[in-house]
């Protein structure tokens, strides 16, 4: 257990330091969700409907900007052969750094989101809906993008193929969190957020162990 500690700190760090991948992400997710109120126009309406769908995908492409950087610098300096080595089996390390990446990324992103939606004129009652599908789906970007990191680890600028792997399986994701602020602006219920909470529960499951295997594959070649 220390060891897990051990890593999820480090990462922490890591992506919490001067020039992380932490304000990165943060930094493009506020620049696409400033820009497009700018490209649509002044139809608040129109803004407040499309709101939920472009913070999550915005959400989405700015979590992958630090996904490559998941595994590979460890894979680099030789650290992760120590990981692998360690009494902490690879799976725990795998989700050590999951951990890390929702809590620098995924998290800030969400706390941020309301911010960023008024923007886009929400109405109020799509405010909850939409933090609550951002801190339910997030953890699911982070474990998907993990998979895919791994997958991508010997791979020359593997980071160009990342976004190839990682966006087709986070469709869910973006369907079911979009799905669940509109069903809330429209005074309904489809059920979008326990659908949402299944594909994240799944994704966080099976993610560490699908990363771990990836990632032995690419130590021993």
């Amino acid at each position: 257990m220390s060891g897990f500690f051990a890593i999820l700190l480090r990462d922490i760090r890591l992506a919490t330091r001067a020039g992380g991948s932490a304000m990165l992400a943060l930094a493009f997710f506020a620049a696409v969700a400033t820009l497009v109120p700018l490209g649509i126009g002044s139809d608040l309406h129109l803004l407040a409907r499309i709101a939920g769908g472009v913070l999550w995908v915005a959400a989405i492409l700015a979590a992958l900007l630090s996904l490559d950087r998941l595994f590979q610098s460890d894979f680099e300096d030789g650290s992760l052969d120590l990981i692998a080595l360690s009494p902490l089996p690879l799976e725990g390390a795998a989700f050590a750094k999951i951990a890390a990446h929702w809590i620098t990324t995924g998290l800030p992103l969400t706390l941020l989101s309301p911010v960023l939606a008024l923007l886009f004129g929400m109405p109020t009652n799509g405010y909850a809906p939409l933090i609550a599908s951002l801190a339910i789906g997030t953890p699911a970007v982070s474990a998907i993008g993990a998979i895919g990191a791994a997958l991508t680890l010997s791979i020359r600028r593997g980071g160009l193929i990342l976004p190839f792997i990682v966006l087709p399986l986070l469709a869910p994701a973006v369907i079911f969190g979009a799905g669940a602020v509109l069903a809330a602006l429209d005074g309904l219920s489809n059920g979008a957020l326990e659908l949402l909470a299944a594909f994240s529960v799944v994704s966080v499951i099976v993610s560490p162990f699908v990363a771990a295997a990836a990632v032995r594959l690419n130590l021993a070649g």
